[in-house]
């Protein structure tokens, strides 16, 4: 039984690499990503709808008492929770005379502007009016039907995870100086793995992609933890809406576990540049023993989870920004 077949679980999850390829002798793969593919799996998650909602953050950022500011799709927003913990959004400016009231304070879940004391309790108020606002758990979205110009949807498209109880998660941001689509476009391209994180993965091998009618993107792929001693898997990537892609263990160590890149417009810098914020939630499962003490720790778990992920995304967004410059330079050869 090979490391990516089904069978009973193995005691440990760690092997040791046979005959490891050295990063210059791999098999290169850029006759395997075709451009066509991966422009083709691109437009098919760009034309699937999200209800106008976008995600801000880690649920956890917006804390009970304290208000949080945030940029989405150009629209200034501040987040807080009223009296029951309930999410709660509307515009960044207090409808008196601007004030910003992501500085202001919360006081039994109403928002007091701390410029003169206008009280907002999350309603609708001169002119002032909310926006909807969810909380899954793990991420905080706000649904922004004016940016979005979709057809509204009560919720957003949140895709399947572990459960809460039998899980940790953790939540890495980053920015960068590209569009949404770039995002998107780095996690439905698989095979640049092995290449521009070898730190990170070896034996990379794309089984099933969806020209040839897969829901997404099957690899094969090990998770290096020392030297010759890696953690083997088989994961999807999939696009459930136009702005989340989702890899899913299907089979190995965590199986069920997810990692969700999530892409939000922020708006543009003072030279006319597009940013945008990368949202990654790490919602990892096992079903071993060990894994309950594992989660006793989860406060102490979550740094080390969002630098992994900032590794990762180092190289990710430097690959994100390199696309939309040649794509608004007129250079982009996809």
């Amino acid at each position: 039984m090979s490391a990516h077949d089904d069978g009973p679980r193995r005691r440990y999850p760690l092997r040791l690499r046979r005959g490891p390829v050295k990063w210059e002798r791999q098999k290169p793969s850029w006759r395997e990503a075709r451009p066509a593919l991966i422009a083709a799996a691109l437009e098919q998650a760009l034309a699937r709808p999200s209800g106008n909602w976008y995600v801000i953050g880690a649920a956890r950022d917006v804390r009970p008492g304290r208000p949080l500011g945030r940029t989405v799709a150009g629209v200034e927003l501040v987040v807080w929770r009223d009296g029951s913990g309930k999410l709660l959004a509307g515009p960044g400016a207090c409808p008196h005379l601007g004030a910003p009231l992501k500085d202001s304070r919360v006081h039994c879940g109403t928002l007091i502007c701390h410029w003169h004391g206008l009280a907002l309790d999350g309603g609708p108020f001169a002119g002032w009016e909310p926006f909807p606002a969810y909380d899954d758990g793990v991420l905080a979205w706000v649904r922004l039907d004016r940016a979005g110009g979709e057809e509204p949807l009560d919720r957003p498209v949140v895709p399947p995870r572990p459960e809460a109880a039998g899980s940790v998660d953790a939540v890495y941001t980053g920015f960068g100086v590209c569009e949404p689509e770039d995002v998107v476009a780095n996690r439905l391209d698989p095979w640049h793995g092995a290449w521009l994180h070898p730190y990170s993965f070896v034996d990379l091998t794309v089984l099933a992609t969806p020209d040839e009618g897969a829901d997404g993107f099957a690899v094969n792929v090990s998770f290096k933890v020392a030297g010759r001693v890696v953690v083997p898997v088989r994961a999807v990537f999939t696009a459930p809406e136009p702005r989340t892609v989702v890899m899913r263990i299907t089979e190995g160590e965590g199986r069920g576990s997810v990692v969700e890149t999530h892409a939000t417009p922020l708006g543009h810098d003072g030279h006319g540049r597009p940013r945008t914020a990368v949202v990654e939630a790490v919602v990892a499962a096992s079903g071993r023993p060990g894994f309950t003490a594992a989660r006793a720790v989860a406060p102490a778990l979550r740094p080390l989870m969002r630098a992994v992920a900032g590794r990762l995304w180092r190289d990710d967004l430097a690959y994100a920004e390199r696309r939309w410059h040649l794509r608004s330079t007129g250079r982009f050869p996809g």
